[in-house]
This record gives C-alpha cells, sequence and structure tokens, in this order.
C-alpha cells in the first residue's frame, strides 16, 4: 500500500490549460513555455514570457524519447493550445504538457498581450477550425492544391518520325511514325472528413493518407512542390522541381508492361561500360513487327568507332538514298561480292584511277 505522500499523483494531480509562447527550448529537449488559464496573468509587463517555466512535452509510445529516436522534437507552435497537469502539484513549476487542444480561433494573434503568439504567425485564419484545409475539403481551399491544379502538365509531345519518299524502283517509302501527346493525370484530391489523415509542416511539407472510400491516395510533397501521388487506381505521378539524381550501387531493372514516352528538352547522353570491363554490352532488341526509326531534324548523324569493327547483317534489301554527295574513304582493302548482277546508272561522266586496272570476264560486250 502506498502511504508516502510525494508519490506522483497519490493526492490528486493540478491540471492547466495554456497557450505556447516560447519553444526556443536551450537545451533543445522540445521543452515549450506556457501561459496557463488561471495561474498566469496576460499582462505580460507583470509576467513577460521569459519568467514562464518551461514545460516538459510528454511524447507518444511511438517515439522512444531517447538517443534521438522517433519523432523529435514535439511538433508545438507559438500560438498553440495545450492540456496539462502540474508535476510539483501546487508549486506549479514543472509543468507537463500531455496533448494539444485545436478549435475554431475568434480572433488573431495580439502580439503585446499574453496567451497569444508572440509573433502573430498563429493562427493563419480566424473563424475556421483549426484542422488542416486539405482535411477539412470546405469552402476554403488549401493554396497548396491550386497551385497543384494550376501548374499541371499537359500536351507534352512524342517523338514524331515522318514519311521518308523514296520515289524510285530501288525501295519503298519508309512509312512514317506519327507522335501524339500526352498529359499529367487529373490531380485526383476529392477528400471527405474526417478520412484524410493530413501533416503539414511550418514551412509547407506536407503528407496526406486519405481514405476516402472511392478516392483513397497516397501524396506527399515537399514545400517547393517536389512531389508524388499515389491515385486510387494505383497510378503514381512524380514532380521534381529541381534536379534528379538517381544513385544506384547495385543492379538496377526496370519492367514497363505499356508504352514508354521519353521527352528531353535538353541534352541527353548516355555512357555505358566506364570502367571498360569485358563483355559489358550495349544491346537492343526489337521484337517482331516493329521498327527502329532514328530522325534528326537539322544536323547530323555520326557513327564513330575507334578501336574495331562496323559489322551490319542484313536479311533483307539494303537501301541508301543520299541528297549529296556520298564519299567512300578506303584505307585498305574494297571487296564486293554480289550473287545477282550489279548495275550502275550515271548521268554523268564515270572516272576510275589506278596504277593498273584489271578486268576478268568470260565476255565483255561495250557499246
Amino acid at each position: 500500500m502506498i502511504t508516502d505522500g510525494n508519490f506522483l499523483g497519490y493526492n490528486g494531480f493540478l491540471w492547466f490549460n495554456g497557450v505556447v509562447e516560447d519553444r526556443q527550448d536551450p537545451q533543445k529537449l522540445g521543452r515549450v513555455r506556457v501561459r496557463c488559464v488561471g495561474l498566469h496573468t496576460q499582462d505580460k509587463a507583470i509576467l513577460p514570457t521569459t519568467d514562464l517555466p518551461w514545460s516538459q512535452v510528454i511524447l507518444p509510445v511511438t517515439s522512444a524519447g531517447i538517443s534521438g529516436l522517433g519523432q523529435s522534437p514535439a511538433f508545438l507552435v507559438e500560438g498553440t493550445w495545450v492540456f496539462g497537469y502540474f508535476r510539483d502539484g501546487g508549486d506549479c513549476q514543472e509543468p507537463m504538457i500531455i496533448g494539444t487542444l485545436p478549435g475554431v480561433p475568434a480572433e488573431l494573434a495580439d502580439k503585446n498581450k499574453g496567451f497569444y503568439d508572440p509573433n502573430g504567425i498563429y493562427p493563419k485564419y480566424k473563424d475556421e477550425t483549426d484542422t488542416n484545409r486539405l482535411a477539412v475539403n470546405g469552402v476554403n481551399p488549401h493554396l497548396s492544391l491550386e497551385l497543384r491544379k494550376l501548374s499541371r502538365i499537359t500536351g507534352v509531345p512524342t517523338a514524331d518520325f515522318d514519311l521518308v519518299s523514296v520515289q524510285d524502283h530501288v525501295a519503298s517509302d519508309i512509312e512514317a511514325s506519327d507522335g501524339d501527346t500526352w498529359s499529367q493525370p487529373t490531380i485526383p484530391y476529392n477528400a471527405t472528413y474526417p478520412y484524410n489523415h493530413v501533416y503539414e509542416s511550418e514551412s509547407g511539407h506536407i503528407k496526406e493518407y486519405d481514405d476516402t472510400k472511392g478516392s483513397e491516395r497516397i501524396y506527399e510533397a515537399h514545400r517547393t512542390g517536389t512531389s508524388y501521388e499515389i491515385s486510387p487506381d494505383g497510378t503514381k505521378t512524380d514532380i521534381i522541381k529541381g534536379d534528379h539524381y538517381n544513385i544506384t550501387y547495385g543492379k538496377s531493372q526496370a519492367l514497363i508492361e505499356g508504352k514508354s514516352d521519353l521527352t528531353i528538352g535538353g541534352r541527353h547522353k548516355l555512357y555505358i561500360n566506364k570502367d571498360g570491363a569485358v563483355d559489358n554490352h550495349y544491346d537492343i532488341q526489337v521484337g517482331p513487327n516493329a521498327n527502329i526509326n532514328i530522325q534528326v531534324d537539322k544536323g547530323n548523324l555520326n557513327l564513330v568507332v575507334k578501336d574495331g569493327s562496323l559489322n551490319s547483317n542484313v536479311s533483307g534489301d539494303y537501301n541508301v538514298k543520299v541528297g549529296g554527295n556520298y564519299n567512300l574513304d578506303v584505307r585498305g582493302n574494297l571487296t564486293e561480292t554480289i550473287s545477282g548482277t550489279k548495275t550502275s546508272n550515271t548521268t554523268q561522266s564515270v572516272t576510275h584511277r589506278g596504277s593498273t586496272f584489271k578486268v576478268v570476264a568470260n565476255r565483255i560486250d561495250l557499246n
């Protein structure tokens, strides 16, 4: 049986509610200074914020509260209404905070009075619930949601490969592969209170876990707008407002069962086998009934093999159409093996130069 009156709670607790006025804890323990209703005066000339005792914040069991494990510090801001008890009873110098008290603020902060945010920041709105606007989905939309709708990307073009008309008997036309456009999915936000669970930081970082029936989503965003969203149908949209770095120390593998489009506004470089290891090939395989189309709208297509051979194996026709000159510079021998007939047509003169000109044939016809 407990008989020691010093046992915490033996004679009951002395409860309080009040307003946080300072969270700049010099010990960085997450403590805050609270002005308590009925105990402290509103007159800051009589009792300045700096004379209020530091209140310890009781963390949930999901936060270990030791060695930096869990969430720390506690997320209280100046202007937050809190509830708790005094650990030292009637001395009222060791307040312990159990939780916060949201409401509907009737007025904005008066920095010159106690029981208000001395910085004049919170509450942000008056006559409006303290519940996050994304969770409420009421008449006052969240600014981040409006910005997302306004900045939605539409009409992104894909590669457009033009028809190439050969216009002679050598080969048929090269068929076109028309491009199209794609757009970012519409913003799937359709929350219903109280099913959208929202976390928002002071600077504007946001997490949403929306359990609204038929509109279940996950959304996480940096204040700049860099974000990802998982829609009710499982579609995922990634938006990166700055640069994107992807560093993988192991393998990287991807499977895309549907279509894939890549549109790049700037340059694109690909470097394979940078360390020169053996058999690290760059392989491209295209399945049946599809083409590889490369089109340079203005510029050159350059292919350079610094140390090795260029091999081409074509089971069908090999067609080349040159609009200008065709220059061939062979530093070794040139050998042609033709199983059928060779036909050369020119509208101008033909010149062959060499130290020796030899023709070997069963029959030579000159006309």
